[in-house]
């Protein structure tokens, strides 16, 4: 279970941060820009102490690169888990959120894999060339795994949530059949 926490620091009276704890997260701090929220995701069992200079620590880093800039999701695997805590938040009421993701060598079969057991999340390399609106695509797909395990109605409409479904699913299905994968873009 996550709780929240909205906090306002003096230092820093432009925006707000939000602290978000996770049960499932064990040792990584992320944070990332929601319009004007800065959003701190950490273990649920860090201390208000630990917590608090978690949030001056992340406040710092991110400032430091502008307000509002978020690393591409391209980047990190920190940033493709902070781009899925976003993409989770917009698409999938906040219901979906991943123990971790990571960019892996590039897969056979598959664009990403999802284990909903331990909530992980793993995503191809091949999608660090693709444009951002069909990794966000990927991704929703393997959030909502998080939701509904297989692919049934109820997981499709999930997914459809997000708006550039249907066009991420023949960007892939082109890029697939052109580069000779054959790697299915519903999968």
């Amino acid at each position: 279970m996550r709780s929240r926490d909205t906090t306002n620091p003096s230092d820093t009276p432009e925006h707000k941060v939000e602290v978000r704890r996770s049960q499932r997260r064990h040792r990584t701090v992320t944070a990332y820009w929601d319009e004007d929220t800065l959003v701190v995701l950490i273990p649920a069992r860090m201390t208000r102490a630990e917590e608090k200079h978690w949030v001056a620590e992340m406040q710092r880093k991110l400032l430091r690169k502008g307000p509002r800039q978020a690393a591409p999701p391209k980047a990190s695997d920190e940033a493709l888990l902070a781009r899925c805590a976003v993409l989770s938040a917009k698409y999938l009421d906040g219901k979906a959120i991943p123990a971790s993701v990571r960019w892996v060598p590039p897969m056979r079969t598959r664009w990403a894999s999802c284990t909903p057991v331990d909530a992980t999340i793993r995503v191809s390399d091949r999608l660090r060339r693709v444009p951002a609106w069909v990794l966000d695509y990927v991704l929703v797909h393997e959030l909502a795994h998080l939701k509904e395990p297989g692919h049934n109605a109820a997981f499709w409409e999930l997914v459809r949530r997000y708006p550039k479904t249907e066009r991420a699913i023949g960007y892939l299905e082109g890029l697939s059949s052109a580069a000779g994968w054959g790697i299915a873009a519903e999968d």
